[in-house]
């Protein structure tokens, strides 16, 4: 993160400089003719008077090979412009990361603002509007330029940002987190960190708990407000339509206030959080007391589990020497270990060590099942987000980042007598909060002034190419305002535990009902306010049969097989191949 104000920085230096070149002018020969030709006595060369561009080409073969294009317009007057397809290609990227970059200042900024205040109000009125801000703001001027015409024309774009960031998030994220965080199943439970079925379609997966399918089950109800603004078509009538958006946009943000009232009151995926990382906590907290233990190091220079170090850390734990690993002894070993002023029972911390190592469920640990579980574990560690990159090998590096990692999150989600006032007399905390405030503006900044251009360059391309807007936008705008989240849930997922499971199954669900209830509630304003026609019916299809197939699979199963992520992978390409058709071939559009 510390090197994104400079990337920021050299992206616009270099928007301004393809600006300057672009539109940089040589003198016209015309005029230097006209001037030079004021003598009557010269003789013409039969060139004199002839027109010029006032712009400078090149000679490319796309220039030598198509026919003269038209003109472009240029964002605020000075960012550049193409009409060529590679030219907005390059485009869409560099806007598509500036916008990437916007949503993680957001995700940074509220997650620095919870540290200091709480989760309470924040984590359940400001956070989910924070998360769905890029897609609302891409969403808000697709339509807003221009005639209602060039809105009409253009408001396509917006929807298929709303229709491909649902079907993503459902379908790629959703079994993509399935494959990676599969386990074995037994009698539809999913065994944490065990997985000996390989890719069986129906004894591998992943497993869920009851609060994930409520979740689900939210998702689908978000839906609503597509049915009621969809009934007009239903019926074949023409005279309600306008004032069946309404309706759907007043449902739409009753829902997204009583959505984010219902996370204040009911903070129970915030408590599910907490958990986990107190489950984090212990890991730490046991990691660094082995390493403190030893003279040698838990890694090898190579970065690899020494698994001579952790055969000797395994015999000074045996204090009965029999090859096993008992609760008493664990728990011996555990009241010597400080967890950094967190409050954690020792027998809780044993249970969760014994249900991580204790693969053959005997109550005991021996040496083989206490080295894969320090390797699984140091993995975990090496797997941080704040662990990687320059640290290297180095045991202690590893850890110290993963407990600054753990130690935040478990501030930011602890529940219990902190309240959403900030502590006075903290200057940490007025620092923080400065931080936080100053992610939030820049992030919001950066969404609000690109959203705009990154719309009409994916308008460009569309004209340039050919291809309809809504499929570039369906397609490339999600990968940009959603591939933050989308990676931290395929990391969370790897971590085959039932519990991270359930949490980033539980945050698919919740942002897909935020793009339901805001992003929707948006649109809906847009086309109202215009007075703009909804002629997206299939679309909303699209929306309505991947939500009600997965909420609907989510609500009432707490078991996923390998299989069901074939099904939410295979509905995407149906998802285009539906919209196409029913477009081009049956003429809903």
């Amino acid at each position: 993160m510390s090197n994104s104000p400079l990337h920021l920085l050299f992206l616009l230096f270099f928007l301004v400089l393809c600006s300057q070149s672009y539109s940089s002018r040589l003198p016209s020969i015309s005029s230097i003719t006209s001037s030079s030709s004021s003598s009557s006595d010269l003789v013409s060369d039969g060139i004199n008077g002839l027109q010029e561009p006032s712009y400078l080409h090149l000679n490319t073969l796309s220039s030598l090979s198509a026919p003269e294009e038209e003109s472009c317009e240029q964002s605020y007057g000075f960012l550049p412009c193409t009409t060529t397809a590679l030219g907005n290609l390059f485009l869409i990227i560099v806007y598509g990361y500036l916008m990437f970059l916007a949503a993680t200042y957001l995700s940074t900024g509220s997650e620095l603002l919870l540290e200091i205040l709480g989760p309470g109000i924040v984590g359940g009125l400001f956070l989910p509007a924070l998360g769905a801000l890029p897609d609302a703001m891409l969403i808000l001027v697709s339509g807003l330029a221009g005639s209602a015409e060039v809105a009409q024309s253009q408001v396509s774009v917006g929807m298929g940002l709303l229709a491909g960031s649902t079907v993503m998030l459902l379908t790629l994220i959703w079994g993509t987190c399935v494959i990676v965080g599969k386990c074995d199943l037994q009698d539809s439970v999913a065994i944490d960190s065990q997985d000996t079925k390989g890719f069986s379609l129906t004894e591998s997966g992943v497993s869920t708990d009851i609060w994930t399918s409520y979740a689900a089950r939210i998702m689908v109800i978000s839906v609503v407000p597509f049915l009621i603004v969809q009934l007009p078509q239903m019926l074949n009538s023409t005279s309600g339509r306008h004032l069946a958006v309404l309706i759907a946009l007043i449902i739409s943000v009753s829902m997204f206030i009583i959505y984010c009232l219902y996370q204040v009151f009911q903070p129970w995926i915030q408590r599910r959080k907490l958990a986990f990382v107190k489950h984090k906590h212990v890991i730490f907290g046991f990691l660094r007391h082995l390493k403190q233990q030893t003279l040698g190091r838990l890694l090898t220079e190579n970065g690899e589990p020494d698994k001579e170090i952790i055969e000797k850390l395994f015999s000074r734990i045996d204090v009965n020497k029999d090859g096993l690993l008992s609760a008493s002894e664990l728990r011996a070993l555990i009241v010597g270990i400080q967890f950094d002023e967190m409050d954690l029972d020792h027998d809780d911390a044993v249970d969760k060590i014994m249900n991580d190592f204790d693969t053959s469920r005997d109550s005991h640990v021996d040496s083989n099942e206490f080295g894969n579980g320090i390797i699984r574990w140091l993995s975990q560690v090496q797997g941080s987000r704040t662990g990687r990159g320059e640290d290297g090998p180095h045991t202690m590096k590893y850890l110290h980042n993963f407990h600054q990692e753990t130690k935040r999150e478990h501030d930011l989600l602890d529940v219990g007598e902190q309240s959403d006032e900030v502590v006075e007399g903290v200057e940490e905390g007025k620092g923080v909060l400065i931080k936080a405030i100053l992610f939030l503006l820049l992030g919001t900044a950066i969404a609000a002034a690109f959203a705009d251009p990154l719309v009409d360059v994916v308008h460009n391309f569309s004209n340039a190419t050919k291809i309809p807007a809504f499929f570039i936008s369906f397609i490339a705008l999600p990968l940009a305002t959603n591939s933050s989240e989308a990676v931290s849930a395929i990391i969370f997922a790897s971590r085959d535990k039932r519990k991270t499971a359930s949490l980033t199954f539980s945050e698919l669900y919740g942002a897909v009902t935020m793009n339901n209830v805001l992003c929707l509630s948006v649109f809906l304003a847009l086309v109202y306010m215009r007075g703009l026609v909804w002629n997206f019916s299939s679309e909303v299809l699209v929306i309505l049969i991947v939500t009600m197939i997965m909420g609907v699979m989510g609500s009432f199963r707490t078991a996923f097989p390998l299989w069901t992520s074939l099904v939410a992978l295979l509905l995407y390409p149906l998802s285009l191949v539906l919209v196409y058709v029913l477009d081009y071939v049956f003429g809903w559009s």
